[in-house]
């Protein structure tokens, strides 16, 4: 058998290493013996002589095995933590080490991970292509959920949310007492938002039923229960609740025969419809007391005349004047309440407040595309139009009449060009639409307005006028032969400016659509597990980061940036976040300026900490706390504890001291090594939330390596990591 070029070499190292030490043992010897026999050299002479030849043979060994231990033992203990890596994220690949063994054992595993990714690659294509009209199904829902004017709630039994819409998230968190913080978000409890006991309520209130079809028993169905409730920003609320019903296999609560799994909550804010209810309430009490005693002198007054018809002439006047005087007051108090509570009473339709020049613009536009057997549109502009002012109507049916009167101008009086002009006219609004140089008479125009409306091929068993009646407003025809206009006048009810306007919906860019849903939470139970033995893979997760003015929180150093994500059910939401600057009452060094590029001019105006922490304590909620070097920033979170008011007593795991029960034989666990050798993309270092985006990626990219160790719960994580080196630094 032929012996290696290697193991010849090292034996022929290891040979004349050997013989030097011979060697050198024999000079020694040789000359002590040669020096004592002239009593140069006692024995403890060559004894402290032969010490200093074997520490040098000591040293000397230890350098040549140390630099054998790096390149032969040390290297493959690193190449297989890194192989353990990329065995679970594809698309990466080991470093050529030095030496050429070890380069031959990389490539080799460079190329059983090319294969794996390849085959992986297949199978994820075949997964894609498996998965496409589930995906094209999600995207409905996501559409769908998004434009609802409704907002929808669903959460599974122990009031987790797993799905919302982006009108659910802008009712329930905005004006809220945590400040900008969203109160709603997926995995967090419904009962940050709503009363727990009223839920509970509503649940027990859902009673099964039968449904009357067919013969027989009939089909089992439960039903829904309403509540009406107030949320913190001081709106009033109608919730409607339906049960979401288990399939076969699921477990879940039981309801008569079914299971019930969850809830979904649709809300409507009826906020403005209570107050109109309330001013019709304090319209009719008004006039009840304000009428009782005008209508008393009246029947007194009234009845003296009949019961007296012989009265003095003297005294019928007076009664008379009194009969007058309190028929005017009467009928004065019945005019003021009219216009005063006019929209209110008379509002019999669902209509609609809309601002009248979008209105206007909208008419305009469909009245001009509009034509009438010609080739040439009909000309509409509009004029003195009020722009502040908001209409109470029945938008749809407005723009039916509107249009219908234009193109019966065009049709039967061959007028091109029609104006429209909205202003204020009192408690009012005066919409006209007018034109020049062409007259009807009154007959025809009562007809049009009294005839049912037929638009083209459209047709509509409503007339012009039932549609103005609808909106509770008035119309006319009316002439004026000195500007030569004829137009029709409606008179419609003024709406207030809406207090708050709903904020527009803002897409996510292409590519991200915000998880608002989530329908893998239905399995979770919290009543199962106590929190420490819950599985990592479903627990929820805050992963945070903080930007300070300095390294030394004990010295008198502040927070002034907190940037904070949330990880629910393994998956990142980016369109959760928190993240806010703080001012920190006091001066910022270059040094740390340089770091993360916070200046002082940007921390001018922010909120102190004191004010910050309860906001970011609720974004906490219920969740388990994951940080990079978190010692660090728990440091600075808990020295302001007694100031704040709140304690951060939640669950923390590190990614630094995971990191290093995953790979104990790297040379470095920052983060952006650990992101590097995990495949992850490092961007916004050194921004608050830029740093909590990336630890979270690392750290779902850390579980399945976690779960190959055999740590797999909270519990096991907790303690692998308070057994690292890491774990004994102090801040």
């Amino acid at each position: 058998m032929q012996v290696p070029r290697k193991l010849r070499q090292a034996a022929a190292l290891a040979g004349a290493f050997l013989l030097a030490v011979v060697v050198a043992t024999a000079t020694v010897m040789r000359l002590t013996e040669s020096d004592g026999g002239s009593g140069g050299w006692s024995p403890g002479g060559r004894i402290f002589v032969l010490l200093l030849l074997a520490l040098f043979i000591c040293a000397v060994a230890y350098r040549v095995i140390a630099r054998l231990y790096a390149r032969y033992v040390n290297t493959p203990l690193r190449m297989a933590e890194d192989l353990a890596a990329m065995t679970a994220h594809g698309g990466l690949r080991l470093p050529e080490p030095v030496g050429e063994e070890m380069r031959a054992l990389a490539q080799a595993a460079n190329q059983l991970l090319a294969a794996r990714d390849a085959l992986e690659n297949d199978v994820a294509e075949r997964v894609r292509e498996a998965r496409a009209s589930l995906e094209q199904e999600r995207s409905r829902l996501a559409a769908l959920m998004t434009d609802l004017s409704q907002s929808v709630v669903v959460c599974n039994l122990d009031g987790r949310v797993l799905l919302y819409n982006q009108r659910a998230k802008q009712e329930l968190s905005a004006g809220s007492d945590g400040g900008n913080v969203d109160l709603l978000g997926l995995g967090r409890s419904i009962y940050t938002v709503f009363d727990r006991a009223l839920i509970e309520h509503a649940l027990e209130r859902l009673q099964p039923a039968t449904s009357g079809q067919g013969e027989g028993e009939g089909k089992k169905v439960i039903g829904s229960a309403q509540f009406v409730t107030a949320t913190r920003a001081g709106r009033l609320l109608r919730a409607r609740m339906s049960p979401v019903l288990g399939g076969d296999g699921q477990a879940g609560a039981l309801v008569g025969d079914l299971s019930v799994t969850g809830f979904v909550l649709v809300l409507e804010d009826v906020t403005t419809t209570n107050e109109r209810h309330a001013r019709r309430d304090a319209l009719i009490q008004s006039l009840v007391e304000g009428g009782r005693g005008p209508l008393g002198s009246l029947r007194a007054a009234a009845e003296m005349l009949s019961d007296f018809p012989d009265v003095a002439p003297r005294q019928r006047d007076r009664f008379l004047g009194v009969i007058r005087d309190e028929a005017s007051v009467l009928s004065a108090h019945f005019e003021k309440a009219a216009a005063a509570f006019s929209n209110d009473l008379r509002e019999r339709w669902l209509l609609e407040e809309i601002l009248g020049v979008e209105l206007l613009a909208v008419a305009a536009r469909r009245i001009g595309e509009r034509r009438s057997g010609e080739v040439r549109p009909l000309v509409v502009k509009t004029e003195n139009v009020d722009e502040s002012l908001w209409l109470r109507v029945d938008s749809f049916g407005l723009l039916q009449a509107l249009c219908y009167l234009s193109l019966r101008l065009q049709e039967e009086y061959q007028v091109r060009d029609v104006r429209l002009s909205l202003k204020r006219s009192g408690h009012l609004a005066q919409l006209d639409l007018y034109w020049v140089g062409t007259f009807m008479n009154n007959e025809v125009a009562m007809s049009w307005l009294q005839d049912p409306m037929s638009v083209g091929s459209e047709s509509s068993p409503l007339s012009v006028v039932d549609v103005i009646e609808r909106c509770n407003g008035e119309i006319w025809f009316q002439r004026e032969r000195v500007s030569h206009r004829a137009f029709f006048r409606t008179m419609l009810p003024a709406a207030e400016a809406p207090k708050e306007v709903p904020r527009a919906i803002v897409s996510a860019a292409e590519g991200e659509r915000p998880e608002f849903y989530d329908f893998d939470i239905f399995r979770w139970s919290t009543a199962s597990h106590e929190l420490d033995d819950r599985p990592l893979a479903e627990l929820s997760y805050t992963v945070f980061d903080t930007e300070t003015t300095g390294l030394q929180p004990s010295e008198g150093d502040e927070i002034i940036q907190i940037g904070a994500t949330r990880i629910v059910n393994r998956r990142l939401l980016r369109h959760e976040c928190f993240d806010q600057l703080v001012d920190p009452r006091r001066a910022l060094s270059q040094k740390s300026i340089k770091v993360h590029g916070i200046t002082r001019d940007l921390l001018a105006g922010q909120p102190v900490i004191t004010d910050v922490l309860p906001t970011f304590h609720a974004f906490c909620a219920d969740t388990v706390m994951v940080g990079h070097n978190a010692a660090f920033d728990m440091r600075f979170l808990q020295l302001k504890e007694r100031k704040s008011g709140v304690r951060f007593d939640q669950p923390v795991l590190d990614t630094l001291l995971l990191s290093a029960v995953l790979q104990p034989n790297q040379r470095t666990h920052r983060l952006e090594a650990i992101a590097e050798r995990l495949g992850v993309s490092v961007f916004g270092r050194h921004t608050a939330l830029g740093d909590a985006i990336v630890t979270g990626e690392v750290f779902l990219k850390m579980l399945p390596l976690l779960a190959e160790m055999g740590i797999t719960t909270l519990r096991q994580a907790r303690e692998a990591s308070e057994r690292t080196y890491h774990a004994r630094l102090k801040y």
